[in-house]
């Protein structure tokens, strides 16, 4: 889930996440069946919720069977002719359009990387949630992606990346190009429940807790157990290639999203400046480029886009959204990770 929309506080000024509200599944047993062109994946390059579905939507191969649309990285007004309604979130644009810029008025982004919504003709995240809400009264929530729909029955199905992840993994292997990748193996779901334990709310929202932290004492209790967790993860890594063991599994995906924009944005922009990926953790380091060079991951990944988003799309964070330069790595570069047995 992006940050966009689901920013709260407690009063001790630390980060809290508001839940995911559509939570449907899709399975051959329910009103949401696996068909061909049936369903449709709304994402940013930027979100690392909305990354994991990417990511698992091109290891499975899904490109024949669901529909994707991608969102301009910076944030706009959804509602710009209101005089009230100041929300700004994920819109659509095509590639060629003129560039935008912040909300603030500053910088010119480019639509290169976008692909228009193909199904509803929304101009923004915010038309289907509130479209899919005129169907299912009972059902509100933020404006955030994922988003998965559904074409037939016109609503949003799920909007909970760990689920969509679940669902792409398993619901639709007659139809995929790779139905016999598993990242969710039965023998390791014990395994698989304990790493996601630690790592979702210490590693992927750990981050946010540092960055949207409201207090010092919030901030320095996030940066403790991010450091805590990111030194378990170098342990592990140091005796096996992921995370589970010797075969990769969602609880890898669920990491690497993370990892990849640890360097180039948290380490600046949220403050998690204790450590560099590259300098410091080389079991890590050689991890992402690990999973980055396996079947098709990079596909999801967009440095570019990534960067453009969070620095360009939080004016109280970075008034003029001014993009640092950073030093990105060459993902594609050779790793040391085959010393362990191959999956």
């Amino acid at each position: 889930m992006a940050f966009q929309a689901d920013k709260q506080n407690d009063l001790a000024g630390a980060f809290k996440r508001t839940s995911s509200v559509f939570r449907d599944f899709i399975s051959a047993d329910g009103p949401f069946l696996p068909e061909a062109n049936r369903y449709h994946l709304y994402v940013a390059y930027a979100c690392p919720w909305a990354s994991r579905c990417l990511a698992l939507y091109y290891v499975k191969g899904l490109e024949d069977v669901i529909g994707l649309s991608i969102v301009h990285p910076t944030w706009q007004r959804t509602k710009p002719d209101s005089e009230t309604d100041t929300h700004c979130g994920w819109v659509f644009r095509n590639p060629g359009d003129p560039p935008l810029s912040s909300q603030l008025g500053y910088g010119s982004f480019p639509c290169d990387h976008c692909i228009p919504d193909s199904v509803n003709g929304a101009l923004t995240i915010r038309e289907l949630y509130e479209k899919s809400i005129s169907e299912q009264p009972h059902t509100s929530g933020v404006y955030s992606v994922p988003v998965l729909w559904d074409k037939k029955l016109k609503v949003i199905v799920n909007n909970e990346s760990s689920e969509i992840t679940s669902m792409f993994n398993s619901q639709f292997n007659h139809l995929c190009r790779n139905p016999d990748l598993n990242l969710e193996p039965t023998e390791l779901k014990e395994e698989m429940e304990k790493a996601n334990a630690w790592i979702y709310p210490n590693i992927n929202d750990g981050v946010y807790r540092c960055g949207f932290a409201k207090s010092q004492g919030a901030y320095n209790e996030a940066f403790g157990n991010l450091f805590t967790a990111m030194d378990k993860l170098e342990d592990i890594l140091q005796h096996q290639r992921y995370i589970c063991g010797n075969v990769l599994t969602i609880p890898d995906i669920r990491a690497f999203v993370t990892l990849i924009r640890f360097d180039e944005v948290y380490v600046v922009y949220f403050k998690t400046n204790k450590k560099l990926i590259r300098h410091s953790y080389p079991n890590i380091f050689n991890y992402i480029k690990d999973i980055f060079q396996s079947y098709e991951v990079y596909k999801s990944v967009n440095m570019d886009e990534i960067k453009t988003h969070y620095y360009t799309s939080h004016p109280h964070l970075n008034t003029y959204a001014i993009i640092p330069n950073g030093n990105p790595d060459n993902w594609s570069s050779p790793h040391d990770r085959e010393r362990f047995t191959p999956y």
